[in-house]
Formats: structure tokens, sequence, C-alpha cells
């Protein structure tokens, strides 16, 4: 890492991203990472990162184990090596870690992603896997279940010990024999059962003497009757030795078989780490992937330093390199003039090195060949350098090596020297940098540079903002305008007599007094036209929600009168078709008539069927207009309506809300929906004590579903669901609906409680444990919603 790097504290951000992997060689890529200067790379490596963090966040991060690097090993073994039982267990946890990866990729391979030619590179060797986990325990031992063989002759071991320690319990519970023993314990010398003999009664037991304590009281003898049990656990023992190595030799074979994928999945396994270690850093820095250039602008939107905690951070925005190639920053010091250089320097390395950036989404990063800072006291006393002097020092071989694919960061230029003489210096390095091509952002306190930054159409003034009232900084970054230093004001706070301060302003140059107080009055302005323009978004965000509400106003009212079209619609076609059947009777009647003109009771039969087709149009009429008149009836209302209260119209019978006061002409506007009408109060009926009536219609409503409410229960559905319920509203409606499918008789239904962060599937899952009708439940399955929804059996 070059000492630019250093300075933009990249390697504090790849000590966080290390920090985020699991195994030692994914920390040693973290650590070994370097920007590319290639935009294709660039562009590849943040499509990668995205979709590890796009996968993480949909299917959840995988799991990754801290394996060692076993590439060395596996190379030995390949030539015939034999490995140790712990080399063995970490080529184990490498197939684990394989596995658990490639089952992963399984889960989420309906979707194609980058990291896809990674995945397909895995090669599981679950045979393999199984056969060193079951066969070996740690790393001393081996399983019984490793061979039928190895089981067998432990069992064998195990019995004959058994056996023997019988005999000599036996031995010991004689009389004869007690009395000769120092201890009633049994013990083993070099491998053997023996008895711990007194000195002096090494005569009456009958034995082979292994070994005798420090102070020569006690020996330890093998009884002659245990002698040959002994030698067959012995026996047994060199077997089970010959199995076990047999055994780790047929391991040793297995993974050399294997070694080349093996060794070949070490670096996938590694490099798919490194990306969900992004992903994951990524999550934690909410950061975004951003627009990638390489065209040498830079455009970002409410950046932010990943060093500084997010809840001090102050977001910034600002762009150069396209209509400004150079961007002088001034203000206070403490004001964040160094954090915004930074803050541009590491986001930029931190794009190049395949990260993803704590800024705003639709942020755009240049990739540049080369990245240079000159930023702090860069003193030196081994080479007897002053401060401006090693300033200079970098200054100039920056200078040198620049060009136009370079991104150039300068913190106080041409300080540390005469303040006239450092401005001049700042100014022309800058114009050459400029020429050169290279883009610059520069912090500085010289008037100088302000003004050259006001002249120049590709320079561009920004400033840190100061409260003045306050009397500290606010961190934010203002385009545009240049920045006092407010040294006055700052000192003052810290207590620096007033006498001082008024006699180093009378010192200040009339020039500077002038140019300070315009740039004061810009400041002002700048401050009065942000109000506004405050203002001005406040109400704009107003009329958008006004006209938002006016169009779901409309919207609805279009709805209401298409569906009145329609019942007119048909209610025209009913009366059509009725009037028609009654033309046609009429016509029938009158026919009839016709053809009975000669009978006798002619005169009778036309009488009467006048009066019937008389009666035959007023029922037609009544059916054609169906507004009752309601002027005879002798109704009064209780009281003068008001606004508010709930009214039916008499002849349409429509409820609606009064919205006003009645009128000189004795009319009043009614509020039906979304529609508003002038209505006369003598087609108006007032609508009192509708609570109690609702009341009494309730407890009628209840009485009758008291007798049919075993039956309505025992309708259900076979799925629920409680997706965005808190967990105590989604349990409560899952106990209910598991009611009424226990009362319906259904055996299986679905609760859909969605994946989310887990907390509602949980208490989904901890109540059905205690629920007394169910007889089983779990997860979905592929097709059916996975971890989104739970399978439930009920008894």
């Amino acid at each position: 890492m070059n000492k630019y790097e250093k300075i933009l504290e990249l390697d504090k951000i790849l000590e966080m991203l290390s920090d985020k992997t699991s195994n030692e060689i994914s920390k040693d890529m973290a650590l070994k990472l370097k920007p590319e200067t290639d935009i294709s790379r660039v562009r590849e490596e943040l499509a990668k990162t995205s979709e590890a963090l796009s996968l993480a966040m949909r299917f959840g991060t995988p799991s990754f184990y801290n394996f060692r690097d076993m590439r060395m090993s596996l190379r030995r073994v390949k030539s015939g090596a034999r490995l140790s039982l712990k080399d063995l267990m970490d080529i184990a946890v490498i197939l684990r870690q394989i596995q658990v990866l490639s089952d992963w990729y399984d889960h989420c391979s309906d979707m194609d992603t980058e990291l896809d030619y990674l995945f397909s590179q895995l090669t599981p060797v679950p045979y393999l896997l199984e056969k060193l986990e079951r066969s070996i325990i740690s790393e001393d031992e081996i399983a019984d279940a490793a061979s039928v063989a190895l089981s067998q002759i432990r069992r064998k071991i195990s019995r004959s010990q058994q056996h023997l320690r019988d005999t000599l319990d036996k031995m010991v519970r004689n009389q004869d024999v007690q009395k000769c023993l120092q201890d009633t314990r049994v013990t083993l010398r070099d491998g053997r059962f023996v008895l711990p003999v007194k000195a002096e009664h090494r005569t009456h037991i009958q034995g082979l003497i292994h070994d005798s304590s420090a102070s020569g009281q006690t020996i330890f003898i093998e009884p002659i009757s245990i002698v040959e049990a002994n030698n067959d656990i012995r026996l047994l023992e060199v077997e089970e030795q010959e199995e076990i190595e047999r055994i780790i030799n047929e391991l040793c074979e297995d993974c050399a078989s294997w070694a080349d994928a093996i060794i070949n999945n070490h670096g996938v396994c590694a490099e798919l780490n490194i990306y969900f270690a992004k992903a994951n850093l990524a999550a934690q820095m909410k950061a975004f992937e951003p627009i990638l250039s390489d065209d040498g602008i830079i455009d970002l939107k409410k950046a932010r330093h990943p060093l500084i905690p997010s809840d001090r951070v102050v977001p910034i925005s600002f762009s150069l390199g396209d209509n400004c190639n150079a961007l002088i920053i001034t203000g206070p010091n403490t004001g964040g003039k160094t954090v915004a250089l930074k803050t541009c320097g590491l986001l930029t390395l931190m794009t190049m090195c395949g990260l993803l950036i704590p800024a705003a989404e639709g942020s755009r990063i240049s990739v540049f060949k080369s990245v240079y800072a000159n930023i702090g006291d860069t003193q030196s006393i081994e080479q007897n350098l002053s401060t401006f002097s090693a300033h200079m020092k970098e200054v100039i071989y920056i200078l040198e090596e620049a060009d136009d694919s370079s991104l150039v960061l300068f913190d106080e230029l041409g300080s540390g020297t005469d303040p006239v003489e450092g401005a001049a210096l700042a100014e022309a390095i800058i114009s050459r940098l400029k020429d050169n091509g290279a883009k610059l952002m520069v912090t500085t306190h010289y008037q100088e540079l302000k003004l050259y930054a006001t002249e120049q159409h590709d320079v561009q003034n920004a400033s840190c903002e100061f409260d003045v009232e306050n009397m500290r900084p606010t961190y934010r970054l203002i385009i545009g305008a240049p920045g006092k230093s407010n040294a006055f004001a700052i000192t003052e706070t810290l207590g620096l007599s007033k006498d001082v301060i008024n006699h180093a302003k009378t010192l200040v140059s009339q020039e500077n007094t002038r140019f300070e107080k315009a740039v004061e009055k810009l400041e002002n302005t700048r401050i009065q036209l942000e109000n506004e323009l405050e203002k001005a978004e406040t109400a704009r965000i107003k009329a958008e929600e006004h006209e938002k509400e006016l169009a779901d106003e409309m919207e609805q009212f279009q709805e209401e009168k298409a569906q009145r079209m329609e019942q007119v619609r048909l209610q025209v076609n009913n009366i059509i078709e009725t009037t028609k059947a009654e033309s046609n009777a009429l016509l029938d009647e009158l026919d009839k008539l016709r053809k009975e003109k000669e009978k006798a009771n002619f005169a009778d039969a036309v009488s009467a069927a006048k009066s019937g087709s008389k009666q035959r149009f007023n029922k037609m009429y009544n059916t054609a207009n169906p507004i009752d008149d309601v002027t005879d009836e002798e109704y009064t209302l209780p009281r003068p309506l008001k606004s508010g209260d709930t009214v039916i119209i008499a002849d349409t019978k429509q409820k609606g809300v009064i919205a006003g006061n009645v009128d000189s002409s004795g009319q009043v506007f009614v509020q039906m929906g979304v529609m508003k009408t002038k209505v006369k109060v003598s087609r108006l009926r007032l609508v009192e004590n509708q609570s109690q009536k609702q009341q009494k219609q309730n407890d009628r409503l209840q009485r009758k579903q008291g007798r049919v409410s075993a039956k309505a229960e025992r309708s259900g559905s076979m799925e629920l669901d409680i997706r965005g319920r808190a967990c105590d509203e989604g349990v409560y409606e899952m106990e209910a609906f598991l009611d009424r499918a226990v009362l319906s008789h259904i055996s299986t239904v679905t609760i859909i409680h969605g994946k989310g962060t887990g907390l509602l599937r949980k208490a989904v899952h901890q109540r059905l444990k205690k629920l007394p009708y169910v007889k089983s439940f779990r997860l979905g399955v592929f097709g059916e919603g996975e971890d989104g929804v739970t399978i439930v059996t009920l008894k």
C-alpha cells in the first residue's frame, strides 16, 4: 500500500473488511486488496459485491468456517505422505465449507448472478466428508465407527478387561489376599493390570513383578492367573493400533484422490468469503454501488466518511470534474475541510477496490490511474526538513507525476511560509495541475485563492459552514460560496481578550476587510435563499399532496358515477321491459275486444277494459317515475337541521350528511359520498338516535347468531395470511383461524407469515408447540413458500 492510500486511511477500511472474513486466507486477501485502475475490472468487482449483497439480503449470508490453509498438506498427501489426525480434521472442515456453500447456492439457484462462475467451481465430496467426520473424534482418537473391524476389536478389549477386573476383584475380596495388599485398588503398569502388594508379603502372591513404589514398601505384581488374560488384551491392543493405522492410511489415500479439487476449492471458498464480507461491510455502512466512469467526474450525494460514527457524521454533496476541475474549500479550522478531502479520496479508492460506498444512490465515481494526497503535518526531523520544506517537496513530486488521469488532494496548500508568497505559489501550482488535466480539491485560508476561484470558469469555491450564533461548525459543505475563517470569533470564545482582538482587527488591511464583508454578505444571502427554498419546497410538497387528494377524490367520484350510471341503466332497461310487456297486454285485450264486439256484453267488457288499462298506465307511470311524492306526508323536523346531521332524502331513500346551513329559499347542501347537492328541507328526514337503533339491531343479530354460531363457525379456509402483523396480533389471528379449521374438519392448513426478521415465524412456532389440537408443523419447501410459510397438520 502506497503512502497516499495510507494517508487517506484505506488500510483501516481493509482492516474492517478483514474482520468480516472467517479464515486466514480471506483475511490475507482482504488486507492485500489494491485499487484497480482498469474500469472493466472495477465494474466487474462492484457487480460481484452488489450481487453478494442482493443474495445476502434475500437468502441470508451463507455460513463461512475458519478453515486452515491445507493446500500444502494436500500436495504432500498427494505425493504419498501421511497426514496427522489434526490435518485430516482440518480437511474435513474445508469439505464441510464446500458442502455448505454448494447447498446454499442450490437454494437460490433460480437467480443468475455474477458469482455463478465461483459457485459452479465448487466440488462437494459428501462421501469423503461423511467418512472423515464419522472416523475421527479428536486429534488423538479414532471413532469406533471408523470400521467394523475396529469396532469388534474394541468390544473384545472391553469384554476382556471387564473379565480381568472381575477376576482381580474376586482375588481382592479374598481375606488371605487382602492382608497382603497395600491397597485394594487395581492399578496399571505398562498397560497390564497388577496388584499393589506389601513388600513383606511378596512371596505370598505368585506372579510377575512389574514395578515397585519409590519407598520400596509396595511391589506391583501381576498375578499368574491373569497373565494370559493380560497377554490377550495386549495382542488385541496391537490389532487395534494396526487397524487404526490402516484407517488413517485409507483416509489419506481418499484425500489424495480428491486433493486437486479440494486445493482449487480453497481459493473459491476464500474468494466467496471476500465478496460476502464486502457485502456485510456495505450493509453495515448503508452503502450503495456508485455509477462508474473513467472520465474524471466525481459526483457524490450525501457522502459520509466511513470511519466517522454514523450518529456523528454529516453527509456532504459535491461535484468535481464536469464543469469544475478544481474545488477550493475554505472555512474555519475544525470545520470539516480535511474530512471533505479524505471523503472524496477514500470513497474513490474504495470504489476502485470493488467496495460499495456510503453515499446516496446515484452518486458517481471515476476510476483514476493515480490518487495523490498531501494532508497533515509532513515535517521531517530525520531529513532536517521544516514543515514547509517537506510539504513543498511532496507537492513538487505530485506536480511532476500528476496527469489527466490523476486525482490530487491538497490540504492547506502553500501554508507554512509568507502568506503572500504562499498564496502565489498555491495559485501557480493549481494552474499547472489544471493544465496537466488533473482533478483537484484544495483546502486553504488564503483570500487570494478565494478570488482566484471566482475568476476561473473551471474552478469553484466551496465552504464549510460555521454557525456564528452558537460559535460552532455545522460540518456542512456549501458549494459555490467561499467561507470565512472566523478566527476572531473563535478566539473570542476561547477567552482571548477583546482588546487584543480589536487591535488585531485594526491591523487587517482595508482590502481584506472589504472582501470579508462581501463574503459575509454573500453568506447571509445564501442562508436567506436556503430558507426561502426550504419554504418553497414545503409548499410544493403540500401542493402535491393536495393535488393527489383531489385526484383520489376525482377518481372515487368517477367510480361512484359509473356505479350510479350502471344502476340507472339497469333500472331504465327494467322499466322498458315492463312497459313493453304491459303494452303488449293492452294490445292483446284490444284485439280480443275487437273480436267480441258482436256479443251482448260488449259494452261491459269495454268499460272493464278501460278501467284495467287506466290501472296499468298508472302502474307503468309509477314504474317509470320511482321517486315518491312526499309532499303530502305530515312530517315535521324535530329540530332545525345543522351541519353534520345525518339525514335521508325521502323521495330517493339516499342517506347523506348536512354540509352547511339552510339558505333563505329553504334549501341546504347534502354530502352523499363525494357528491354534494342542494336539497329542499321538506324532502329531508333527520336520522336520530342512530347509535341506539344500531345497538338494538346488533343485539337482535347476536341473539340470532347465537343459535347458528356453531354452524357458522364450521366454515373455514385452508390458508391464513398474517404478514405485516405484530407478533401478538398475528398469533391471535392464527388461533382463531385454527379453531375454525378444527370445527370445519380441515386436516392441513397453511400459515403465511413471511420471512422478514423471523420474529413472527418464531412466535407462531412457539404457540403451535403449545396448542393441543396441533399434530405437527413444518416450514414450507420449494414451491410452497419455503421459510415464509408454515404447514400445520391438525389432529
